[in-house]
């Protein structure tokens, strides 16, 4: 017994022994094969860093060659003007260089002294023409090359004296195409990295074209293309090396890793041969004399083992009716889960891999489901293998500039804009396209068909672009006197945001409800309701403010009141952007929806512009802005859209800011509301609402369009139904967010549109007699 007892005890030693050879001769393996791995990584690196600073190097040499080339051609073209020519009035001499040079999109002559720009308005002359014109004046040498954005897209700009450049007699300024340069720096391959062409420093709005990869992780390290104002910049491929970036000491410690692995687990199988157990014969009466081990018998439940539930297919885990003409929207915990929201960001990301793209942007506002729907949306697009780029809790403009921002084209902001706090939803741009109708429904049917990119590992990094969007805003908008203006935020996302624009700009910023709190414990972050102005109204004439301001829930619509207490409907406030747009873009297209006021129509025509109506919705109006080539747009419920010096998208907060630099630099020195007192107005409502069931609002828009009648009126059915009279119209459609029917009637005097509202009033009920009518 006691020889039995101390044989086990000798080989539990052993197998405790074995034990812990096995565990750190694999710990040694894994141990080399990772250092290999950090070796091969590293070796790489090298060569992609390489690669990158070379394509730099190339990128600036071909640059300098092109810049060289055109500035080579203007010299001369310059330098072919006849004394007679030189001596004419400068168009004539404008001309003159025009016919040297027929490639150039615009030439003009300035004086030698540069009168005519040390006291233009910068406003219209353009600031970054101004200040090329002036450092060609006081600088040493060529006068740099630069771009400027014109209606007709981006040029290069290049200034050259007439005569020699100390005793000048006049100064010619040249704008010839973009397109050699940016053909020539796109030609340049940087491999897995990415090269910047840069125009001033390395600020995000200054950056003019990108080649490469946008995940590279960019450096300060730029390098200037002589004969210019342009500097190119580099972004390093990213790759996970924790060792010291020297290849052959990770190749050391590879080796020693490997070998040392190898040779325990060899000793550990020489240590097992050796102590294996020999085999002994058994005999037959050794069967006869052991007694067989009594047998439990095996015991049957009567039922099955319970089974887990199998997961809800995709098709039935996501509702249909969350899929709406512009967005994406329902109710959390009811229609919209994380589930869904995963579901949503694997279908986008299979729409976006199928187009080539990689990398998108995704915010949320302040709405208390905001963070564990925008975790689900990024899991899901990474899953898809996107990489996605949070920017956190930020109004859905700044998720649209984050997009051009980091060259995605692509962004998702998780956004129940004006809706209850119950509701939430996604914004969604894809390749540059807001996306709608169709596109929405496609998102549903590769979801419900399974039809979704799986087993992806897109990456993830988060990045505040919150300084970027303020600074882009305040070095371009600018109040020329100090205007006292109250801000409410409705207790919504720009509340974070908003404050700091317009104080950049040069206002004085009275803050109300800018606290963000998704429950809106003050009011309803819905401006285009008059009742949710109503604090606003007051704190305007308790504080003696010039102007009061409100966004709503997400920062992509405005509503604006005076200090009496007036509120200045957006189609009004269209009027005046249009006003000033056209100033510096005459003939240029802008669009309105069709709850716009009649007289926006002859307001655009009278400032030169081409009015065109459209139908409501923020997708459905960047899909008409994009192909029109529109410069403004806006809606009735609040949406403005600045192509002219901005990006085209949606914005609240850029659009007040936009509304202050025209009331604070009013030449004649108005106030406010002598300013708006210019944009006529009829008699109005705003908008009024008949809540109906979820559907039943579209359903009863087509039976309204197949039965009513207004007489003589000009029916626009575009989106719902608009009747135009000569004194006035009414509208009715159905929105795209809520289920409710919306109306609108506006007219010249109290009796036209109380005669307006009673021919809608007999058609709606024709239609449905049941209908509790807010008129």
């Amino acid at each position: 017994m006691a020889r039995e007892i101390a044989n086990r005890f000798r080989l539990g030693a052993v197998s405790w022994q074995r034990l812990l050879s096995l565990a750190g001769g694999t710990l040694l393996l894994l141990l080399g094969l990772f250092c290999a791995w950090q070796a091969w990584l590293i070796a790489s690196e090298s060569d992609g860093v390489a690669r990158v600073y070379a394509a730099r190097d190339q990128a600036v040499r071909a640059l300098t060659t092109e810049i060289a080339a055109e500035r080579r051609q203007v010299a001369q073209a310059v330098a072919a003007v006849t004394p007679a020519e030189a001596q004419g009035v400068p168009a004539q001499l404008a001309a003159a260089v025009r016919a040297h040079l027929p490639q150039a999109l615009n030439v003009e002559v300035f004086s030698a002294g540069l009168d005519e720009v040390l006291h233009a308005n910068y406003r219209d002359f353009g600031y970054a023409k101004a200040a090329q014109l002036m450092a060609a004046q006081t600088g040493e040498g060529e006068p740099p090359v630069q771009t400027v954005v014109t209606a007709g897209g981006r040029r290069l700009s290049l200034v050259q004296p007439l005569g020699s450049l100390q005793r000048p007699q006049a100064w010619i300024w040249v704008e010839l195409p973009f397109t050699p340069l940016q053909q020539r720096f796109e030609s340049i391959a940087p491999g897995e990295g990415r090269i910047d062409l840069r125009q001033g420093d390395d600020r995000g709005e200054l950056s003019l074209l990108s080649r490469g990869s946008a995940s590279a992780e960019a450096e300060n390290d730029v390098k200037p293309v002589p004969g210019s104002n342009f500097s190119v910049g580099v972004a390093l491929p990213a790759a996970f090396i924790v060792l010291p970036r020297s290849w052959p000491f990770a190749a050391v410690l590879a080796l020693l890793g490997i070998g040392g692995g190898l040779y325990l687990l060899r000793l550990l199988g020489r240590d097992a041969r050796r102590h294996e157990p020999r085999t002994e014969e058994i005999t037959v009466s050794d069967v006869m004399q052991a007694k067989p081990e009594p047998v439990p018998p095996v015991m049957r439940s009567a039922t099955p083992l319970p089974m887990e539930p199998p997961e809800a297919s995709p098709a039935e885990a996501v509702d249909p009716s969350i899929f709406r003409a512009y967005d994406v929207r329902g109710v959390v915990g009811k229609t919209l889960t994380p589930r869904v929201a995963r579901l949503l960001g694997q279908s986008i990301g299979t729409l976006m891999r199928e187009k080539g793209l990689t990398e998108i942007v995704v915010g949320r506002d302040g709405r208390l489901s905001g963070p564990e729907l925008a975790g689900a949306l990024s899991d899901g697009l990474r899953e898809a293998n996107i990489d996605v780029i949070d920017i956190g809790a930020v109004p859905t403009p700044v998720v649209y500039f984050a997009a051009y921002r980091f060259n995605t084209g692509s962004g998702v902001a998780v956004t129940g804009s004006h809706n209850p706090p119950d509701y939430n939803g996604f914004k969604i741009v894809v390749g540059g396209e807001t996306l709608s109708e169709g596109a929405i429904q496609d998102l549903y049917q590769r979801i419900a068909g399974g039809a979704l990119e799986a087993g992806g590992q897109g990456g993830l990094r988060h990045v505040d672009v919150v300084p970027d969007y303020i600074e882009r805003i305040t070095s371009d908008v600018q109040a020329e006197r100090r205007m006292k203006v109250v801000v409410d935020c409705g207790n919504g996302i720009p509340g974070a945001v908003a404050p700091q624009v317009l104080e950049g700009i040069g206002c004085e910023v009275v803050p109300l409800y800018c606290e963000v709190d998704g429950t809106f414990p003050n009011h309803h972050p819905d401006p285009s309701d008059p009742h949710n102005l109503e604090d606003l109204i007051h704190a305007v004439r308790q504080t003696g403010a010039d102007l009061g301001v409100a966004f709503d829930g997400d920062g992509d619509r405005l509503g604006v009141v005076t200090r009496e207490g007036e509120i200045i409907y957006p189609d009004r406030l269209l009027m005046l952007f249009a006003r000033d747009v056209l100033s510096r873009q005459p003939g240029a297209t802008i669009i309105y929806d069709v709850k716009c006021t009649g007289h926006l129509k002859g307001q655009v025509l009278e400032a030169g512009g081409s009015p065109l109506m459209w139908r409501t919705g923020h997708s459905l109006i960047k899909a008409k802005m994009r192909e029109t080539q529109a410069e403004l747009a806006g809606e009735m419920s609040g949406h403005f859209f600045f192509k002219e010096r901005w990006y085209g998208f949606d914005d609240g907060i850029y659009a007040g800011a936009r509304l202050l630099e025209i009331l604070a630099g009013d030449i004649e020195g108005r106030t406010p509301e002598a300013i708006f007192a210019t944009c006529p107005k009829g008699v109005s409502t705003p908008e009024l609402k008949i809540q109906l069931a979820e559907g039943e609002h579209y359903r009863f828009i087509e039976k309204f369009k197949e039965k009513a009648g207004f007489g003589d009126a000009t029916l626009v059915t575009i989106d719902g139904v608009r009747a135009d009279w000569p004194d006035g119209w009414g509208l009715v459609r159905a929105s795209n967010t809520t289920p409710v029917l919306v109306l609108r009637f506006d007219a010249d005097n109290p009796a036209a549109l109380k005669r307006i509202q009673q021919a809608f009033r007999e058609q709606l009920l024709l239609v449905d007699p049941g209908l509790k009518l807010p008129f």
